[in-house]
């Protein structure tokens, strides 16, 4: 350690977030976060001479994974300016899924995500960061924290009936989406993709309201469309936010609602077959031409979308009509 960053140094920097009891025992100091288990609450990762104070693990944040910890994705403090920030270790993980007949192989790839960081620097739909290598080669991620709920939590706490949501709150929610599409398309017109779109991977900024995407360490082999795995994300969503949350067919099942005996194997989500994608048989008061485009993404479609340029203009086709 340099004279800067001495234990002295650090403890001074990091004392007004320890505990009495701890500020005058030695920091636990990593230049190399290979093996991010061992990196603790109140330890202290220096990346280029900059010095981060961990806080907690991340946690995965939806569909009953509340507690599953995710230890290569910190909290942690920067010491020089006393900002939050979000520092993402290297984790590899890989497999495959099959959407419409057409096999993904996923994995994570943290030079991807640094890669579009520098690409995305300064867009409003997008989180912003850097990325550095460690003393270990490895390429670490330093996020600027987002304040702000997710885009599945915003609408899961949303306490309404459809007729009601649908009719005064979704189309503020539909246009910010579209720029969430719109943003994905700049990835795609840079060559880059996703890789992981989820509702939870969107999140609404408290400060701007803007709704940004979060998460792109996740990439994709493909034997067709580039984009495709992408697409289809960007679908799933769009059936979730037309639902204001998910119609599940076990739901409707235990609701003896009508319109199960109208329901088909097509009408369900080509991803999720648990889903229902028609959701006009549920709502009769959706308009047809955004029903259509809710079908582009079920299991009875014959006709994919290619591009987020196809999707977007079937979409403001849509609030033309509305």
């Amino acid at each position: 350690m340099t004279a800067i960053l001495s234990q002295k140094v650090l403890r001074q920097m990091a004392s007004r977030w320890l505990a009495p009891s701890q500020s005058h025992h030695p920091l636990t100091i990593h230049t190399d976060t290979t093996d991010f288990f061992k990196i603790e609450y109140n330890d202290v990762v220096v990346l280029n001479s900059e010095p981060y104070l961990i806080r907690h693990n991340a946690r995965e944040g939806r569909f009953g994974l509340d507690d599953e910890v995710k230890f290569w994705v910190k909290r942690a403090i920067d010491l020089k300016t006393g900002n939050l920030k979000i520092i993402k270790l290297v984790f590899y993980e890989k497999f495959k899924t099959r959407i419409g007949g057409i096999e993904f192989e996923c994995f994570r790839s943290p030079k991807k995500e640094a890669r579009i960081l520098d690409v995305v620097n300064g867009h409003s739909n997008f989180m912003h960061g850097y990325s550095i290598e460690d003393k270990g080669g490895n390429i670490v991620r330093v996020l600027d924290y987002i304040f702000g709920k997710s885009l599945h939590a915003y609408i899961g706490n949303l306490k309404m009936d459809h007729h009601t949501y649908f009719y005064n709150f979704f189309s503020d929610i539909l246009r910010n989406f579209m720029e969430c599409i719109e943003a994905i398309r700049f990835l795609h017109q840079h060559a880059e993709k996703h890789g992981d779109i989820r509702r939870d991977h969107i999140l609404i900024d408290r400060d701007s309201g803007r709704y940004r995407w979060i998460d792109f360490d996740f990439n994709y082999r493909h034997r067709e469309n580039i984009y495709g795995y992408d697409l289809f994300g960007l679908g799933n969503v769009l059936i979730f936010l037309v639902g204001m949350g998910d119609v599940l067919l076990l739901d409707l099942k235990n609701q003896g609602h009508p319109a199960l005996g109208e329901l088909r194997e097509e009408d369900v989500n080509i991803v999720f077959n648990n889903r229902v994608a028609n959701l006009k048989k549920i709502y009769p008061y959706i308009p047809e031409s955004l029903n259509r485009v809710l079908m582009h993404f079920s299991k009875g479609t014959n006709w994919f979308y290619e591009n987020t340029t196809q999707l977007l203009e079937d979409l403001r086709g849509f609030k033309m009509l509305a």
